[in-house]
């Protein structure tokens, strides 16, 4: 059984995992990395292209956006994946699970810090970070189904 969560993690923690994921879909914590990388203003070099060509599978392509921002950009990520996929990025240091959306339970300091560009303050909860961040990216709004 497939299964969603929101997670604060770095793109290079994605890209590690991005093929075991049913679907997925992220956006930079702060979004003027993204506007940069998407304007072309930041460009790869040539061992940061040839690492991510090493990670994808034989004749995938990649967006540029995915391809020009800094591998250490921390994002907030969608996953939805099987159980096994959840277990271990749970045990991944690198990847922080948000609380589900539907409790009250605000998110961690950190994760509010990471997100304050798209205005999440602290004591926010998931279904309000999901919220503030889909006024840039309407696919990370939660949905029930």
């Amino acid at each position: 059984m497939q299964g969603r969560t929101y997670y604060i993690t770095t793109l290079a923690a994605w890209r590690h995992y991005a093929a075991r994921f049913a679907t997925s879909h992220y956006a930079h914590a702060n979004p003027a990395n993204e506007s940069a990388a998407a304007a072309g203003r930041e460009s790869p070099s040539e061992s940061n292209a040839a690492n991510i060509a090493a990670q994808l599978e034989p004749g995938a392509k990649i967006a540029a956006p995915i391809a020009l921002a800094e591998p250490n950009a921390k994002i907030l990520a969608l996953v939805e994946a099987d159980e096994g996929v959840h277990n271990a990025l749970a045990a991944d240091p690198e990847w922080e699970a948000l609380p589900h959306p539907l409790t009250n339970k605000p998110v961690s300091v950190a994760a509010a810090a990471a997100l304050a560009a798209h205005g999440v303050t602290p004591g926010a909860t998931t279904f309000d970070v999901a919220e503030a961040v889909s006024r840039a990216h309407p696919i990370l709004a939660y949905r029930v189904f």
